[in-house]
């Protein structure tokens, strides 16, 4: 796809106008009982969403009776206290690394899910992994998510985020858990605003300043007693060892300190060698001597734990084969938290199906997790022990070749992906070669690419960190600018903003000056997205400069149309004109058919929106030209895109039959392209046109399935568009309040994206509904708001606006 008015707004209407955009759950079409109206309706949720992603129970649970009678007080507190004073409960489990803080929450949760009937959400923060941190930004868009907020609603940002998590749990009851927590710091964003809810966290630290600021209840967990410890141990060996004596089991726990840790990686090992005497087990753990220097320690006592926790990790490790005990080591250095059986083969270079093997000895000896199919994960202790394994055991070039390799795995992988499930839009890459033994993923179609990117967004997030931090900076750059169009039409700008900053930094150390010009046109991407225009036109300036340094005449291509959509975002009608006619004239000269028809078509958009006395003229001759080029080309989603434009200009004239003609054929072609942005953008336009013949109960129909599909592909710029849209269809209808209240929501998201001109027309939208209701305050309110916003907004199309909101007195 070429960036042009798909980008933002690609059938304007200042007399409607904007955009269309929402979703099932924010904006949902319901029939009601008067024959053949369709009504368009805002909620939070019209199927609510109810998350479950707790963990499974931990088979063989000692019942920790103490601390579940200090938790289950905290509830029973919350619901004779707590809630009348709106205080949000929050339960701190903490004690030292491995003493089972996570199984403790996890069981607790289970147990008490039924009075939080709106779900569990769960997330590990890996607060003490040597690996990179999970960020709080990075949790909410994934709990929002889980909590059926459309992507499209998500917006940039922690603060924002944070505030909307609050508002969608207002009157929910949800229970929260927050595994192995470092900071309260990183947790404050995460914490809801209503009693309704429950938190529950773990942390090693004592957090004083939760339980001082937000009155989190403390529940320390100690290390098991003897008794439990045997109970535990005889739990796992059930079935496998039945003549064990409890003296030997007690001795068993003494060294493992009795940390659930420690005793269950003893445990499985036990029982897998049923007929090996207990005491000769415990000789052999006697003797082993601990291959780590001293665990990071905070608290007195803690040191023979750790001593007894290193001294289990490193009898259970010997007693690996060696090929399963490299692949141990190895995965500690994977980027992210947890990993697939393919990057695990791609890290020890050996095929999948070996490796799967591995990793089902790993976690059979309780040395990995199983977190989802095909999924595993560490505990940070075992992977902190892994990593320092790695060190010890294989050389620094060992090391590094295994890092490449899954580094490579991943690049590689999300090229596939991107070919797959996305417009290629992406500028050509040569690719950092793969080593010959890692093969990476093959996709049969856009639904399996997509969905491996969704899994392994933020493995690649951390790929990119961590290829930065070790000077690969190929494959630091490489990895996003081959996710582009991913990136661009599926994610909240802000969700790489920080990859794609490290991927410019790697490019501009490895003074690749192709890499460093890539990443600044998709940081111009970006920022646009985010309404920071200056920045953005910033990087479309500099990415220009670069590519032309290069003689690379496609890159300033496309880096000067990117700027030109600055322009059309900011207003400046008439500069991105010039830079589309600009990129027009090199792409004749470099006789590139599709690039011709694309700029084409966006100079006939810069005119649609100018409201120049002769622009509908000749934005109707060049969107003419475009579709018909296009087609030559075999452009179908672009060629629809221009006929949605080109039926916006009919409509403009008032030439509504062959407006809807047009629109229904861009509609055609891009469903048989199975082009979801593009359908939404012709769906749009049929919406428009029947508003424009007086059919609003009609028009709320192709507002709905424009607004699924606006979902879908996750586009944020356009859902408070929909709400304007929808406000004035409503108005149509004579359905004041409805229209008031859309157009109030979409005002409130122009406010915070800082979009003036969309504050304007939506402002006359509303003044326009206010004043059928009578309220003239709130019309004085807002014309004075819209006059203001017009200072700062060049052009015709401001001066037209202004000229009519001082000639209407009475709305």
């Amino acid at each position: 796809m070429v960036q042009g008015p798909s980008d933002r707004d690609p059938m304007p209407d200042s007399k409607i106008h904007n955009t269309l955009s929402s979703s099932t759950e924010s904006g949902v079409v319901q029939a009601r009982d008067i024959g053949g109206d369709v009504h368009f309706h805002a909620s939070e949720s019209a199927v609510v969403v109810r998350p479950a992603q707790l963990p499974g129970d931990l088979r063989g649970f000692i019942n920790r009776a103490g601390e579940l009678v200090l938790l289950d007080a905290l509830l029973e507190e919350g619901v004779s206290s707590a809630e009348g004073r709106g205080v949000l409960r929050i339960a701190l489990v903490v004690g030292t690394a491995g003493v089972g803080k996570t199984s403790l929450a996890v069981h607790w949760a289970h147990h008490i899910k039924d009075r939080f009937p709106d779900g569990q959400l769960y997330v590990n923060l890996h607060g003490y992994d040597p690996g990179p941190q999970v960020k709080a930004t990075d949790v909410l868009g994934r709990f929002l998510r889980a909590l059926g907020v459309p992507l499209s609603r998500i917006p940039a940002g922690e603060e924002q985020r944070a505030e909307l998590f609050r508002s969608v749990l207002a009157d929910r009851r949800v229970l929260v858990v927050l595994d192995n927590v470092a900071t309260a710091g990183d947790i404050r964003p995460l914490l809801p605003g209503s009693s309704n809810c429950l938190v529950a966290i773990t942390s090693r630290a004592r957090m004083s300043g939760l339980v001082i600021r937000e009155g989190a209840q403390r529940v320390s967990v100690e290390t098991l007693s003897q008794a439990e410890s045997v109970r535990l141990l005889r739990a796992i060996t059930a079935g496998h060892r039945t003549a064990d004596e409890d003296a030997d089991l007690a001795e068993l726990a003494r060294l493992c300190a009795r940390l659930p840790l420690a005793l269950r990686i003893v445990a499985e090992r036990a029982a897998a060698r049923p007929h090996m005497p207990l005491r000769d087990l415990i000789t052999n753990l006697r003797d082993e001597s601990g291959l780590w220097e001293a665990l990071s320690v905070s608290e007195e006592g803690e040191a023979g734990e750790a001593d007894a926790v290193r001294t289990v990790f490193a009898w259970s490790y010997r007693a690996l084969t060696p090929p399963v005990a490299r692949m141990f080591r190895l995965l500690g250095l994977h980027p992210g938290p947890e990993f697939s059986v393919e990057a695990a083969a791609a890290l020890a270079a050996i095929a999948p199906v070996r490796a799967r093997r591995f990793l089902d000895v790993l976690t059979g000896a309780h040395l990995l997790e199983e977190c989802g199919h095909d999924r595993y994960q560490f505990h940070d202790l075992l992977r902190a022990y892994a990593v320092d394994q790695a060190q010890n055991e294989d050389s620094a070039d060992e090391r590094r070749e295994a890092l490449s390799r899954v580094l490579g795995w991943y690049l590689h992988t999300a090229a596939a992906a991107a070919h797959v499930g996305a417009a290629a839009y992406a500028m050509p890459l040569s690719l950092e070669p793969l080593d010959a033994q890692v093969a990476p993923v093959v996709f049969d179609e856009a639904k399996e690419a997509l969905a491996w990117y969704e899994t392994e967004r933020d493995n690649l997030v951390f790929a990119v960190r961590v290829a930065g931090a070790h000077a690969m900076d190929r494959v630091a750059w490489q990895i996003p600018a081959t996710l582009t169009m991913l990136i661009a039409d599926r994610e909240p700008a802000d969700t790489w903003l920080p990859a794609q900053l490290e991927a410019l930094a790697s490019a501009r150390r490895a003074q690749d000056r192709y890499g460093e010009a890539i990443t600044l046109d998709n940081l111009g991407i970006a920022y646009r997205h985010l309404f920071n225009l200056g920045e953005a036109e910033e990087c479309f300036s500099a990415a220009s400069e670069a590519f032309r340094e290069l003689g690379n005449r496609f890159g300033q291509v496309r880096a000067a149309n990117g700027l030109g959509v600055v322009h059309m975002f900011a207003h400046r009608f008439r500069e991105a004109e010039a830079c589309f006619q600009e990129t027009l004239e090199r792409a004749l000269e470099l006789d590139d058919s599709v690039y011709v028809g694309a700029f084409t078509r966006n100079i006939g958009w810069a005119l649609l929106e100018s409201e120049e006395p002769s622009g509908l003229d000749r934005a109707q001759e060049l969107l003419k030209r475009s579709a018909d080029a296009l087609a030559d080309a075999d452009e179908p989603l672009e060629q629809a895109e221009a006929l949605a434009l080109l039926a916006a200009v009919h409509r403009r004239k008032g030439r509504h039959t062959s407006a809807q003609e047009t629109a229904e054929r861009a509609l055609a072609i891009a469903g048989e392209a199975d082009g979801k942005l593009f359908e939404a953008l012709a769906l749009l336009e049929l919406g428009r046109i029947t508003v424009a013949r007086d059919a609003g109960a009609e028009a709320l129909g192709h507002l709905q399935q424009a607004a699924v599909l606006f979902s879908q592909v996750g586009r944020p710029d356009l859902q408070a568009a929909t709400w304007d849209v929808t406000g004035e269809t409503y108005l149509l209808l004579e359905r004041t309040e409805e229209a008031v209240a859309f157009h109030r929501q979409a005002l409130s998201v122009f406010r915070r994206t800082g979009d003036h001109w969309s504050q304007v027309l939506t402002l006359v939208h509303l003044m326009a509904a206010l004043g059928q209701r009578g309220d003239r305050d709130g019309v004085s309110e807002h014309r004075g708001e819209a006059l203001r916003l017009l200072d700062t907004l060049p052009g015709e199309a401001a001066r037209t606006r202004r000229a009519e909101i001082e000639g209407q007195t009475g709305f």
